[in-house]
């Protein structure tokens, strides 16, 4: 299969050789990452800080989640690193349930933690965002910074555009999400709020502003409550990941309902 890949890459002249080797290693990141995650029926997939450490109130309460989880015959899917990632993995490690870290090479902070069953590492962050998406029947989404924000914002709107199936997304801490649901609710609305202190015309404007980011906040749920995201897990039937692409890959082609990835 590689050679063949070569083969057509070779036929344009326009193409480079440092061309080629980059695209052989985009291919080899998305080949051996769906290698790699038809291997487990999907699970959850939790997202967040690689900067929070065990006495952390959100590691307990994402060791707590990773714990549950396995106990209820669910995988658990991180980015393999420390922080968020660790405590969900080492629940789930813990109780004797899949733990899957899906890292990623960098200079700094993103090592492999030491509570995961099966695992990968990437050298590009795009194939891991499309193995974390495609393994998960539940996103979870934990307080973090600009990598967790990235990976939000893409599955919103891969579920926002029907790209992916409508698949549960939690957001866990309402304190630390409120801000960002209030700015959904209307950047200009917000503004107006912050400058005059007036609710009546925050309400005037939000019609208008939802526009903006029509249906966003239906997107997600935002939760303090564990068990709801467990809850919700239980729910949904686990399904091989191999038969999730299949069906993927023989969606009809329509506007809103194209193949996916």
């Amino acid at each position: 299969m590689e050679e063949v890949w070569l083969d057509e890459l070779k036929k344009d002249p326009n193409l480079t050789l440092d061309d080629i080797e980059r695209s052989t290693r985009y291919a080899k990141d998305l080949i051996t990452g769906l290698t790699t995650i038809k291997e487990y029926p999907q699970g959850v997939t939790v997202f967040g800080s690689a900067r929070l450490h065990e006495d952390n109130e959100f590691y307990k309460k994402a060791y707590e989640l990773g714990a549950k989880l396995a106990g209820n015959g669910h995988p658990v899917i991180t980015g393999g690193g420390p922080g968020i990632m660790e405590a969900a993995n080492r629940g789930a490690f813990d109780n004797h349930g899949r733990s899957i870290g899906l890292n990623i090479h960098l200079e700094t902070e993103q090592d492999l933690n030491k509570y995961t069953t099966d695992s990968m590492e990437f050298h590009y962050f795009f194939a891991r965002k499309v193995m974390l998406t495609f393994s998960a029947k539940v996103y979870v989404f934990f307080p973090g910074g600009f990598g967790t924000m990235d990976e939000f914002s893409e599955v919103l709107e891969l579920k926002h555009t029907a790209k992916i199936p409508d698949t549960p997304i939690f957001l866990y801490g309402s304190q630390f999400w409120q801000g960002l649901d209030t700015w959904f609710a209307g950047p200009m609305s917000q503004m107006r709020l912050i400058e005059t202190g007036r609710s009546d015309e925050f309400r005037e404007t939000a019609a208008v502003d939802e526009n903006i980011v029509k249906n966003a906040r239906d997107l997600y749920k935002i939760t303090d409550d564990i068990d709801e995201i467990i809850t919700a897990t239980n729910a949904i039937e686990s399904r091989d990941v191999a038969d999730v692409i299949n069906d993927i890959a023989n969606r009809p082609d329509t506007s809103r309902e194209g193949k996916v990835f």
